[in-house]
């Protein structure tokens, strides 16, 4: 207690903490609530930091990544593309392929990008090797560190495709580009040996810029390289700002919510701890003066009362921290960077600027109110005492008891106007209150919608696979954390026969003829190569009318026909490209140009879906089929009777489970919860704190009242009438408020994941739903005051009348 005085100071100090326990407890759980908020948030925001920037300015990454057709352009035409002003640096030309090899188990592995390269420096992109070392001849290949795993090892053999005669590559070293402008290095002869066998052949260049730190900077450049070539020779870029945003999106989505909630925190810790050390001023203006009567000077009052909220809110911001970096945790566990796990601890710095912050904030707020004590006379407070000041809130009464209400209501709804401060701050802690509920409602709401929107297989009634459902083994892990590929020919563990697998014609007859059919779609979930994207790109190809399973779409229209693919936003912005641009599409050895005729809704994280028709690739093949029955048919019955059709072929039929929510959702719903509680129980313990300051005061009136015949029912209802136009008003504020931070933090959370949010996520509150979050603040209020209203109601008239 020396930080605020020993003897006489400390025990003044101690004896206000321990006599105001409601008020300490309101402090202590604010400030709690604020700093938790604010260390998740401040955790996250060094996570959306990762050590990108360092490893890309160490590498000398590439700003572009570009994609030339060599038939189109040259290497000396592409040399003199790294000349003109702007460009500092440059390298290449590159051949470059997209394959998808088998490994040494017999598992295919994701569609990689390799690149020739005869070492792993240059003037852009200085590739960081790892482990083992260079390719130096033909038959030897470097792959990313990210793809590293038991089956994918240095000395591990991978053939170059599933075909008879594909060549053996045998892995020499793993090694990372910041910029990841391949998976996989070659020595250039072995790119083009590879292309020679019908693998798609392209010219990387890669490129750097003096200024390339703004999205209209990249589009330019893209614009000067693809004028200073033939009109189709420039395929595709990939941009460094969108790679950087695929590193550190890890946390980025749940930052703009936390903060929200963090800010909400902060605000009505302010508003509590004035609130509270105002009414300690206020209802210890006797005990003031006495204090100033018996030698304590101005400012040793001031030290006092800010002391009296300094050593709760201390209380609160030390479990606040703990509390904060236990909440972290699995929202840190959700972020990945290009070189592995973020760590799951909150920066240091975080731990000590956000308590010291919070002191500094709930100090300040503490002051003002301490600075009325020691400015008070002291023979005026001794003089004064606790009472209000005279007349005070008289016309309210007059006024309001002119209602055809009991006069135990018209007396509560004027109590409000006898301390029109306190009233203020606890309108303000009731609609923060409602604002965090209206917010958390909506928050949840959308992740809900987003969840629904992220699968619409599920839509089907019936799903008809071309293998068999049950009694299969799960396909191997997927490579270097790319999602796995559900492909035709589901993969069995090495030293197992593979399953049988249906021949889609015929699976695809059985469908049609069965009875109580509505419609049906096929589709198969693979993986594909698009020119200027580095890495295997997932897509989803579409046999017949899918509308019916279609993602929810920002901009153009979902797939009509041949010739079309529906893309997400961050391929757009990976790209540079825009809808109603057009892209080469690779499948196997199949290659198309498609335009693109939508920009889907996706929030899959670093992962790119397309969707296209089936008719682009001729080769491939429905692993599944999407079914609808007709309204008077069981979706169970059909899907039993398919299955005993198809089961002989070597599929299968089963009704569609329901979706399960993705893990960060159910992370952010209970991050959501967790602390729209926590800020409406400090909302409510506002309220439990200035309705007992209030009946306090007023004791020796409640005295008057029960003995001249009000019951103990009576003056419930004039406690509880005190708060409930406090509760309406909060309630009509707080609602419209967070309706627009929903409005606000929802794109902002879609943009962190590169992706707008659809109307369908936007616009979930009803009429009815804001209506009930409107009542809400009525019921916070009056749940604030049961306790004080109780304790009224249960007093004695005689203690009452003594009490003054």
């Amino acid at each position: 207690m020396s930080l605020f005085g020993t003897g006489a100071m400390g025990r003044v100090v101690r004896s206000g903490v321990g006599r105001r326990r409601a008020q300490t407890l309101v402090i202590a759980v604010a400030t709690m609530m604020a700093v938790a908020s604010a260390v998740v948030a401040g955790a996250l925001m060094v996570a959306a930091a990762a050590p990108f920037d360092d490893a890309f300015k160490k590498q000398q990454g590439a700003h572009i990544t570009a994609q030339f057709d060599p038939a189109k352009a040259n290497a000396a035409q592409l040399a003199e593309t790294g000349e003109p002003a702007g460009v500092t640096a440059s390298s290449g030309p590159y051949p470059s392929t997209a394959f998808r090899p088998v490994d040494q188990a017999g598992f295919p592995m994701p569609t990689l990008t390799l690149v020739g390269r005869s070492g792993p420096d240059g003037d852009v992109d200085r590739v960081e090797l790892k482990s083992g070392r260079w390719a130096q001849k033909p038959g030897e290949i470097v792959l990313s560190a990210s793809i590293e795993g038991p089956s994918v090892a240095i000395g591990a053999t991978l053939e170059a495709s599933d075909t008879a005669d594909a060549p053996t590559l045998s892995v020499v070293g793993f090694a990372v580009s910041a910029g990841r402008s391949a998976d996989a290095w070659a020595t250039p002869a072995q790119v083009d040996a590879l292309a020679a066998l019908g693998n798609p052949a392209t010219s990387q260049m890669l490129y750097r810029f003096d200024t390339a730190g703004t999205k209209k900077q990249i589009l330019a450049h893209r614009a000067e390289l693809a004028a200073s070539v033939e009109s189709g020779a420039l395929l595709g870029t990939q941009s460094w700002l969108d790679t950087k945003r695929a590193a550190d999106q890890g946390a980025a989505a749940t930052v703009p919510f936390v903060m929200a909630f963090g800010v909400l925190g902060i605000v009505m810790s302010v508003i509590i701890v004035s609130s509270v050390i105002s009414g300690a001023v206020g209802t210890s203006l006797r005990r003031i003066g006495i204090l100033k009567a018996i030698g304590f000077t101005p400012r040793e009052v001031v030290r006092a009362y800010v002391a009296q909220a300094l050593i709760p809110a201390g209380a609160g911001i030390a479990v606040g921290v703990v509390l904060g970096n236990l909440l972290a945790v699995p929202l840190l566990a959700e972020s990945e960077s290009v070189y592995g796990a973020v760590s799951l601890s909150v920066a240091w710095w975080v731990d000590v600027a956000v308590p010291a912050a919070a002191l500094l904030v709930v100090g300040l707020a503490a002051l003002i109110p301490a600075l009325r004590a020691g400015r008070l006379h002291t023979v005026e407070a001794i003089a004064v005492g606790r009472a209000p000041r005279t007349g005070r809130g008289q016309w309210a009464h007059r006024v309001l008891g002119r209602l055809p209400l009991p006069r135990p209501v018209t007396y509560g709804l004027a109590t409000p106007f006898t301390h029109p401060v306190r009233a203020l701050a606890m309108l303000l802690a009731v609609a923060f209150g409602t604002i965090a509920a209206t917010f958390a409602v909506g928050l949840t709401s959308s992740l809900g919608a987003v969840g629904a929107s992220q699968d619409p297989e599920s839509r089907a009634a019936v799903t008809v696979a071309t293998v068999k459902l049950n009694n299969t083994a799960p396909p191997p892990p997927p490579v270097g954390g790319a999602a796995a590929s559900p492909s035709p020919v589901v993969s069995s563990p090495a030293g197992t026969s593979k399953p049988k697998v249906a021949d889609p014609a015929k699976v695809r007859a059985a469908v049609k003829s069965e009875a109580g059919l509505e419609s049906y779609y096929g589709k198969l979930r693979t993986e594909v190569a698009v020119a200027g994207v580095s890495g295997s790109v997932e897509a989803g190809l579409y046999e017949g009318d899918s509308r019916s399973g279609s993602y929810e779409m920002l901009s153009g229209h979902w797939i009509t026909g041949k010739g079309q693919v529906v893309v997400p936003s961050r391929f757009l912005e990976r790209t540079s490209t825009k809808v109603g641009d057009t892209v080469r599409m690779t499948y196997e050895q199949e290659s198309a140009d498609l335009r693109i005729v939508g920009e889907s809704f996706d929030t899959s994280g670093n992962e790119l879906e397309v969707h296209a028709d089936m008719a682009n690739f001729p080769a491939a093949e429905p692993s599944t089929f999407l079914v609808e029955v007709k309204s008077d048919v069981s979706a169970d019955e059909f899907a039993q009777k398919l299955a005993a059709v198809v089961r002989p072929l070597g599929g299968d039929a089963t009704t569609v489970p329901p979706a399960e929510q993705k893990s960060v959702i159910l992370v952010m719903d209970a991050m959501a919860v967790l602390l729209t509680l926590m800020l409406v129980s400090v909302a409510g313990l506002g309220v439990l704190n200035s309705v007992v300051l209030d009946t306090r005061e007023r004791v020796h009136d409640l005295g008057v009242c029960k003995a001249i015949g009000m019951s103990p029912r009576q003056t419930v209802s004039l406690v509880l009438a005190s708060v409930s136009a406090i509760g309406v008003i909060g309630g009509l504020l707080g609602v419209p408020v967070g309706y627009m931070l929903h409005g606000i933090v929802m794109p902002v959370m879609g943009r962190a994941v590169g992706t707008g949010m659809p109307s369908s996520v936007l616009d979930v509150y009803g009429p009815v739903e804001l209506l009930l979050l409107g009542l809400g603040g009525v019921v916070l209020a009056v749940l604030g005051a049961m306790l004080p209203a109780g304790w009224a109601a249960r007093a004695r008239t005689a203690t009452a009348l003594r009490t003054e």
